[in-house]
């Protein structure tokens, strides 16, 4: 095995999850932050969760809404250029 090309080991490296629950693991990371573990994740706990950390269906949404009233002026403001453009003729 050559030498000083291996990352550091750590045995007893520390994962906190976001539900609150932590254990040690070997890793080459010394604390270790994730988001679903073992105590959190339905398959392991037969409940299911949903889960919308970021609000991304929110964010979705709200793109959406604000996509579909962009389109509804852009749409009002030809429809006001056409009646001026029939009015002049």
């Amino acid at each position: 095995m050559k030498e000083k090309i291996h990352p550091t080991w750590f045995p007893d490296a520390h994962v906190h999850c976001a539900c609150g629950h932590t254990f040690t693991t070997g890793s080459t990371l010394k604390d270790i932050s994730v988001e679903v573990c073992s105590a959190c994740h339905p398959l392991f706990t037969g409940q299911q969760k949903f889960l919308d950390t970021a609000g991304r269906v929110d964010k979705f949404n709200q793109r959406m809404a604000a996509a579909e009233q962009k389109k509804a002026e852009a749409d009002e403001r030809k429809r006001k250029k056409a009646e001026a453009v029939a009015a002049e003729a």
